[in-house]
């Protein structure tokens, strides 16, 4: 089996886990990649352990991705996996744990599970944005799991979000930003701006404004084919395109255009493991002390 190993931050639960697993993979020998900077943190010999970062080290011979952090420790990683298909779990040392949702505390049986094959494999879609047709400068990267949001900056004024889907237009929205999310997406920041869960295989997009001005104005499903068109406007000269956790500041009137990207995001769900069992005991769903 081969396996990267990836994680942002340091402290001694995480630390714990991935020597456990690493004792673990070790058993049969399995060759592991541990990410550059997360190696060095974990104070491993890079000597000792193939190393992988943003531009070289993996590919689609890998088996496994292991993200050891929280929710926002997964999305970073898929900046790295990208296209190449390599199913990825989260190992949960955060808070909430909504896509990182195997618990430290039972890391071998993340391996066993594995190799005895009680797990399946779901796709989560992913959008990306251009701008004016062209991919967004920098380290932005293009493309996102949870989901694209343009926001207003340096003001507490209102943008103005002019929204067209396939080339119709649909409405100008008055509010601090407006968030276009995927299924995965759906559970975070959309869910609290009051927009709807959705599960994880739906084949849609949800947009939701973000304190909306227009009171008539609610969370929007479409359909994941739909091709996004927006224009910003407001006092300011620039408003901020955020992908997922990385942000950027765009000039007002820049045509910012959203679609499913080419490509989606294995995830691996464990046979002990659904998104429903997640929803309850994350999001509390069924908890009432009446009962």
């Amino acid at each position: 089996m081969k396996v990267a190993l990836y994680g942002q931050t340091y402290n001694d639960e995480a630390s714990g886990a991935v020597r456990e697993l690493l004792d673990e993979l070790g058993r049969d020998r399995s060759e592991v990649a541990i990410e550059s900077a997360f190696c060095s943190l974990l104070g491993l010999d890079k000597d000792g352990y193939a190393t992988f970062d943003l531009d070289h080290g993996l590919d689609d011979s890998f088996d496994l991705f292991v993200s050891f952090g929280g929710d926002g420790t997964i999305l970073r990683a898929i900046t790295y996996i990208r296209d190449l298909g390599i199913p990825v779990v989260g190992v949960n040392t955060g808070r909430l744990g909504f896509l990182s949702t195997f618990r430290k505390e039972e890391v071998r049986s993340l391996v066993l599970q594995f190799r005895a094959g009680d797990y399946r494999i779901v796709e989560r879609s992913v959008v990306q944005a251009s701008l004016e047709g062209e991919a967004p400068g920098g380290d932005l990267l293009n493309f996102a799991l949870n989901e694209v949001t343009v926001s207003r900056k340096d003001t507490t004024s209102m943008i103005t979000v002019e929204t067209y889907l396939n080339g119709e237009y649909l409405t100008s929205y008055w509010a601090d930003g407006l968030i276009v999310a995927t299924p995965t997406g759906s559970t975070g920041y959309s869910l609290s701006c009051g927009g709807p869960v959705m599960t994880p295989t739906a084949r849609s997009l949800v947009i939701t404004p973000i304190a909306p001005h227009n009171l008539n104005a609610r969370p929007l499903v479409i359909a994941d084919d739909t091709e996004i068109r927006l224009r910003v406007s407001g006092r300011e000269q620039q408003h901020l395109l955020s992908l997922d956790s990385r942000i950027t500041s765009v000039d007002n009137g820049t045509e910012i255009t959203i679609r499913r990207a080419g490509f989606n995001i294995r995830m691996v769900e464990y046979a002990t493991e659904s998104f429903f069992k997640t929803i309850r005991n994350k999001l509390l769903w069924g908890e009432d002390r009446r009962n």
